[in-house]
């Protein structure tokens, strides 16, 4: 990636992604009524990647999205590229749960193909997003070195075949100079990338083979139709076959069923200035994508531009840190502690969507309103694999998505003044099982 030396672009929220990105050149905007079989309602991951599977198989599509393409967390996030769809891999008995044991297999393998589809999409497209392979799971306790041994079998087991290995003791400091880990899994088939820069192609990309994407296009009002549906922007429309929800944290009240069953959470970033070549090389070696193993855990990576991306602090308020960088820094100075003299260059911080039972929501309102949401910071890969099985389903092929869309997801209880307070509680309740995991 050509990394830009310029200030930063105010039709994006302000990000190291925003200051870096290649191309910020605006999209469509909707004038008049337009038709189309599908109309999606959200410029991020699902959104981009639906439309870009559903115009590759011959649909025609016009995407709306409020703001610009990459506007929320799809444009903000850690850029961590990891599989699994909705549980971890590695716990292959909570598919055999959510699932049902005939299907968990397949549901299963679509954690692996989720990953793939980025894959092979950045190499067709030649989208430049400095897609990198490698991710390790630190470990900071036994315990969890020992969780980590059980999910490399496990997921071995299943039929997982990218290289996966070990480092333990003074050999983790070949894959990170830190003190505060003890070993930890390397796993070669995951890795991390630019989440707006490959959010930003995808859309061009889908642009280029049909599909009208649309932005500053904040939708009014839908109406269910006889034959379809019609949407209302302030300044268009469009008539559709059907719609697609992709909207996730920041859909609002369009829809409120969809509403009460995700709650935005804050999920906030910090990048360095550019560290020097040696000191970069010390504590990153490897350049792999980097989580520890606790419930409300810490992820990190090196940009291409040789700056630490430390991210975490999770939120469940609905109200953003006053100083993301007095909240995230002692954060990253607990892992690396030579960093303390280092200049924080950009903070920035979104919401994510959060699904009570943490599993991908994929399914249809009525026979011509569909949707997917509910990430719980697990986006990057598992949109796209929602936005092929929400393409898979419209083009006629109901096989995956009967299984996905099976499962039931209960709304947060509450309502929307007590949810929020009850889920805080609850991740109080997982921090504490933190510090006492041993």
């Amino acid at each position: 990636m050509r990394v830009r030396d310029r200030v930063h672009d105010d039709r994006l929220p302000q990000s190291y992604y925003a200051a870096t990105c290649n191309d910020l050149e605006p999209f469509s905007r909707l004038e008049g009524v337009e038709h189309a079989d599908v109309c999606i309602v959200g410029g991020g991951f699902t959104g981009v990647a639906a439309a870009l599977e559903l115009v590759e198989r011959g649909v025609s599509v016009i995407l709306l999205e409020q703001n610009q393409i990459g506007w929320g967390a799809s444009g903000r996030n850690g850029g961590q590229v990891l599989g699994g769809y909705g549980p971890e891999m590695s716990e292959f008995e909570k598919y055999v749960k959510v699932y049902g044991e005939s299907h968990a297999q397949i549901a299963w393998d679509m954690g692996v193909e989720a990953v793939d589809i980025i894959r092979e999409r950045v190499e067709k497209y030649q989208i430049d997003c400095d897609l990198t392979w490698g991710y390790f799971d630190a470990a900071m306790k036994k315990s969890e070195l020992e969780d980590l041994r059980r999910s490399k079998k496990t997921m071995e087991d299943r039929g997982y075949i990218s290289e996966q290995h070990f480092v333990e003791g003074e050999d983790t400091r070949s894959v990170i100079g830190s003190d505060r880990f003890i070993g930890g899994l390397v796993n070669m088939g995951w890795g991390h990338c630019h989440p707006l820069n490959l959010v930003r192609g995808e859309a061009r990309a889908a642009e280029k083979v049909g599909a009208k994407i649309c932005e500053d296009a904040r939708v009014e009002k839908i109406t269910q139709k006889d034959d379809g549906v019609e949407i209302s922007t302030g300044h268009g429309g469009v008539s559709a076959k059907k719609v697609i929800f992709a909207g996730n944290a920041y859909l609002g009240q369009l829809e409120p069923k969809l509403a009460a069953r995700v709650l935005p959470a804050g999920s906030y970033m910090i990048a360095t200035e550019p560290l020097d070549e040696s000191t970069a090389n010390k504590i990153m070696p490897q350049n792999y994508a980097v989580c520890d193993q606790r419930w409300a855990l810490d992820y990190f990576r090196m940009s291409v531009d040789r700056r630490m991306l430390f991210g975490g602090l999770a939120t469940y308020s609905g109200i953003h840190p006053r100083d993301i960088e007095g909240r995230v820094r002692p954060n990253m100075l607990q892992v690396f502690p030579e960093l303390k003299d280092v200049k924080i260059d950009y903070v920035w911080g979104g919401y994510i969507g959060i699904g009570l039972n943490r599993i991908p929501q994929v399914g249809k309102l009525t026979d011509t309103v569909y949707f997917a949401q509910a990430y719980s910071g697990h986006g990057v890969a598992q949109t796209h694999m929602s936005a092929r099985v929400l393409a898979e389903a419209i083009s006629g092929d109901l096989t995956r998505y009967n299984i996905i869309a099976g499962v039931k997801h209960p709304a947060f209880p509450g309502g929307r003044l007590l949810r929020r307070p009850a889920l805080a509680a609850g991740m109080a309740y997982y921090r504490m099982l933190d510090t006492l995991k041993r």
